[in-house]
């Protein structure tokens, strides 16, 4: 299976000629080769994390492809077709199987109401929080995809989540809003967090991928 980070919070997933798409939003480029995409999958409702201009392209490519996501993206996107998940569901698209964490968006401000976000488990391997710190109890994660910056992230929140998680390996996402400075210096502190677990922390720039 290989994990490609593309830029801010958008992955692919491959396996098998299949590909799962997370979280393509306004700050990542368009992303080509979407004819094997079987799934998308969308954290929460923030356009960070979807626009219609990627799912456009994604249905074009693969009419009818099943897009899930919490509530909050069903009621932000009307006239897309998608299937409500919410913590403690699993869905299996072949080959990929997804168990959905969490909940809740992490609070920004207490002006800002809370929105709906699941975090999602790849095939017992991958997870990726969305915009939380949910952690998927019980689960030993071979791959954590780890927020990097964010209005609501404090990286010693972001540590003690890693910290947490205790990944075999670990990657900085969600990490357009950062100068190559601060993304840096928060990689240099989820590479801490991760390593006191005895995991390895992974430098993967945008269209860089990684295998499980």
């Amino acid at each position: 299976m290989r994990v490609t980070k593309f830029e801010h919070a958008a992955l692919r997933v491959d396996k098998e000629g299949s590909s799962l798409l997370i979280d393509p939003g306004s700050f990542t480029l368009p992303i080509a080769e979407l004819a094997s995409v079987v799934a998308v999958v969308l954290t929460h409702e923030h356009p960070d994390h979807w626009t219609p201009e990627h799912l456009d392209r994604v249905r074009a490519s693969v009419p009818g492809v099943p897009i899930y996501g919490p509530d909050g993206v069903a009621n932000a996107a009307p006239g897309y077709d998608i299937t409500v998940v919410h913590p403690g569901d699993t869905v299996t698209v072949e080959p990929f199987t997804l168990q959905f964490f969490g909940g809740t968006h992490n609070v920004i401000h207490e002006s800002i109401p809370v929105i709906d976000n699941v975090g999602v488990l790849v095939n017992d391997q991958l997870y990726y929080p969305g915009d939380s710190y949910a952690v998927p109890k019980g689960v030993a994660v071979d791959l954590l995809a780890a927020p990097l910056g964010a209005p609501w992230l404090k990286i010693g929140e972001a540590m003690d989540f890693v910290l947490a998680v205790a990944p075999r390996r670990a990657f900085g996402t969600h990490d357009m809003t950062l100068s190559v400075i601060g993304r840096d210096m928060h990689r240099a502190r989820l590479r801490w967090a991760t390593e006191q677990g005895g995991g390895v922390f992974l430098d993967l720039d945008p269209s860089e991928s990684t295998e499980l």
